[in-house]
């Protein structure tokens, strides 16, 4: 959890998060759910926290839900407060709501609380939250790759906005790389890309901008020596990259795992499967998620 809003040292920091909008200007895709008068578009702007709504932003993965977030936080005055729902507790979401209740009463200050992977929480960890957004004690912003009417319950979507986010177009991709190619943050027009190869993380990365800039930053790790990026050193890079498997991805390649299989797209499970297994996945959680599936 942390109270810093944009937190973002470049020295060491991978590209994603250097990368990260610190403005509504720099945001790149969701120019529907952003638009002029939209309900995403009013808690953007700068009031103060307790006249926005909570809201539940519901879509695939690097999609900006996070950064939004930060955003609305920042439109206003409040402390940002986040937690994670896949290590996080009853007990997390109580130290959170009572260091709120001291903000406002001693501070004057409302407190946003973004909490990632909501859909991870329980009955009971939802259930917590429900009291200090009845009261306003908080402004929930929370994020979820799955659908909130199977994975919310029912008080704490009724007392949320729920806003949809869509995976990145392939326009908004191609300006996500080429603003990440020339950014001073990020990398200082300091190699090139060559269409091909853009064409081909556009593809590969699927809509997910935390993914385009994390096989970017691969890619060009490994093009230094002739300084521009092609669609062969590109695939060698993302080939490694892949392999670099943390949390978030242990629970992202499970789920494309089940839906490919429920889709039944053959080349796409055995895709997802081969990452998990070059990975080091464990065979007997790969088991159960089939068995489940089956």
């Amino acid at each position: 959890m942390t109270d810093s809003l944009f937190d973002q040292e470049s020295g060491g920091s991978p590209l994603a998060v250097r990368m990260r909008p610190r403005t509504l200007d720099e945001f790149v895709g969701q120019r529907k759910a952003i638009a002029k008068g939209s309900p995403l578009h009013k808690l953007l702007q700068p009031t103060d926290v307790d006249t926005k709504s909570s809201v539940i932003l519901w879509g695939p993965p690097g999609t900006g839900k996070t950064t939004l977030a930060q955003l609305i936080a920042r439109a206003g005055s409040a402390k940002f407060m986040e937690l994670s729902a896949i290590n996080a507790g009853v007990k997390d979401v109580r130290e959170e709501i009572e260091s709120a209740r001291f903000q406002l009463a001693h501070k004057g200050v409302q407190t946003l609380l973004f909490i990632d992977e909501v859909h991870r929480f329980n009955k009971a960890q939802q259930d917590a939250l429900l009291p200090a957004v009845e009261d306003k004690l908080i402004t929930l912003v929370a994020a979820t790759t799955e659908n909130p009417a199977f994975s919310i319950i029912s008080p704490l979507l009724s007392r949320s906005l729920v806003l949809t986010l869509n995976a990145l177009s392939e326009d908004a991709a191609e300006r996500l790389i080429s603003r990440a190619l020339l950014d001073p943050k990020g990398l200082n027009n300091k190699i090139a890309m060559d269409d091909d190869a853009k064409s081909e993380l556009i593809k590969i990365s699927n809509g997910d901008g935390r993914r385009i800039l994390t096989y970017l930053e691969a890619a060009a790790g490994a093009s230094q020596d002739s300084g521009v990026i092609t669609v062969d050193n590109l695939a060698k890079a993302v080939s490694q990259a892949i392999v670099l498997y943390n949390v978030d991805q242990h629970y992202d390649v499970i789920s494309a795992y089940i839906k490919s299989m429920r889709g039944s797209d053959v080349d796409a499970a055995l895709h997802y499967l081969a990452r998990m297994i070059e990975a080091g996945e464990d065979p007997r959680y790969m088991a159960r998620r089939l068995m489940i599936f089956a």
